[in-house]
């Protein structure tokens, strides 16, 4: 008989799934608005899922499985990345609660009028070896791959971050402020609330009041997904989020000096979670607490330093990774920086995210980014970064960077911007740093 898993993980369909301006949405109206738009769905295996709001996202994921589709995550809403999608399965349609004007009449509306009955048979279980979606690679290292997501190993993930997060399953709420299409916030805003039980809120608040004030709308106990620049942005603003059990970061690397300043104002635990889109969430660790990751139950770590893998448990097969780590055992590492992060300067080594680190720990840095010139490699002769400083001038910030890295490291340029053009879960996609490259390059041109 074939294995099969549970579209959502509550038993009491009376129990909430969502709060909407508040209020609950039950496990029963969720079920019963998923099968209709399910008859509703455009035709095709495939179904490109651009709903922001997270709600209905998860609502058209649920729709996609009832209806034997697998749902397409693009790495962005941009046209080139659709047309990417398009081009790889041109049998899709798409569902969307904003317009996408370049899907054309592949595109429906995600309708207003669902409701009705609510569910009353038994949750529907899926094939747990259906491929259930389709993610893209954010596009931070290279172009963006697509990876194929099985409905049982998302499952599984989904749930045993519940546990490595110490929640009680069945018992939380979910505030997210990444996207719902990228690998870590389908999982952890998305996948754990409806796999392990909990409660997701549909929005994706940006501005730190705009956070509290969607956090004081959901029932304790309370989680808050989202990424370092957004926990940052918390502790800097002058508000008080109500009790968290958790924050949970990823996407990009968390100091430790922002993890605890976070815990300290918020009186709670920051937790990180490790992971890659080609395996999923893999692992996770208390940032103040320790250096090591610690693998989500079932997980095996295989190799070390820049020969690894993972296998076992929510992961589907044997996956290489692409980070240097340094292997503890079978289910514990140090995480010693990004292979593609490398970089040699006049015979010296260093990381990308180690010089993003201290480029950022400068007191009026709002953020920046060191980038490796197009067409320079990793043994390039110079290395150039983008800093949004307002209040500091480019001699003020060499300086400062002067005290603490090798003069070989120095950005040349040091290019000044208002802002990083930072993808929603706070990644720098590496086409993006290229178009910042070359509008420097027009500049000083002129």
């Amino acid at each position: 008989m074939t294995a099969r898993s549970p579209l959502v993980g509550h038993a009491d369909l009376g129990r909430p799934v969502a709060w909407r301006d508040g209020a609950p949405v039950s496990c029963a109206r969720f079920l019963a608005e998923a099968a209709q738009l399910a008859e509703r769905l455009p035709a095709g295996a495939h179904l490109v899922n651009l709903c922001e709001d997270r709600y209905r996202f998860a609502v058209a994921l649920a729709a996609a499985l009832l209806a034997g589709k697998t749902s397409l995550f693009p790495a962005s809403r941009h046209d080139a990345a659709l047309r990417r999608a398009v081009a790889a399965h041109p049998d899709c349609g798409a569902i969307a609660d904003a317009p996408a004007p370049v899907l054309g009449d592949r595109l429906l509306d995600f309708p207003a009028d669902l409701g009705g009955a609510a569910w009353s048979g038994p949750v529907p279980a899926i094939d747990a070896q259906r491929v259930a979606a389709i993610v893209y690679t954010s596009g931070s290292t290279g172009e963006p791959r697509p990876n194929a997501k099985r409905w049982g190993h998302l499952v599984a993930s989904a749930r045993a971050e519940c546990a490595a997060l110490g929640l009680t399953a069945g018992d939380f709420s979910v505030l997210g402020t990444v996207p719902p299409q990228h690998m870590y916030g389908f999982e952890s805003t998305v996948l754990l609330p409806l796999a392990a039980g909990g409660a997701l809120h549909p929005g994706r608040p940006l501005f730190p009041r705009d956070v509290q004030a969607a956090l004081e709308r959901l029932p304790a106990p309370r989680v808050l997904v989202t990424s370092p620049l957004h926990i940052r942005a918390c502790v800097e603003a002058d508000i008080a989020l109500p009790p968290l059990a958790a924050i949970v970061s990823a996407a990009a690397p968390l100091a430790v000096e922002l993890a605890a300043a976070a815990e300290r104002r918020f009186a709670t635990r920051v937790m990180e979670i490790y992971g890659f889109t080609e395996a999923g969430q893999v692992a996770a660790r208390r940032t103040t607490a320790t250096q090591n990751w610690r693998m989500l139950d079932g997980i095996r770590l295989l190799g070390s330093a820049a020969d690894w893998a993972v296998e076992g448990g929510p992961v589907h097969g044997r996956v290489p990774g692409s980070d240097l780590i340094r292997r503890l055992s079978d289910t514990e590492f140090v995480l010693e920086g990004r292979a593609a992060d490398l970089v040699n300067v006049a015979g010296k080594r260093a990381s990308l995210g180690e010089l993003n680190r201290a480029l950022t720990a400068i007191p009026g840095v709002a953020d920046g980014a060191y980038h490796v010139p197009e067409g320079a490699g990793r043994d390039s002769a110079r290395l150039m970064a983008f800093v949004v400083a307002p209040r500091l001038t480019r001699r003020e910030i060499l300086a400062a960077l002067r005290r603490v890295l090798d003069p070989a490291f120095l950005p040349r340029p040091l290019v000044l911007v208002e802002r990083l053009p930072r993808a929603p879960t706070g990644k720098l996609p590496l086409e993006a740093l290229r178009a910042l490259e070359r509008a420097a390059g027009r500049d000083r041109d002129r």
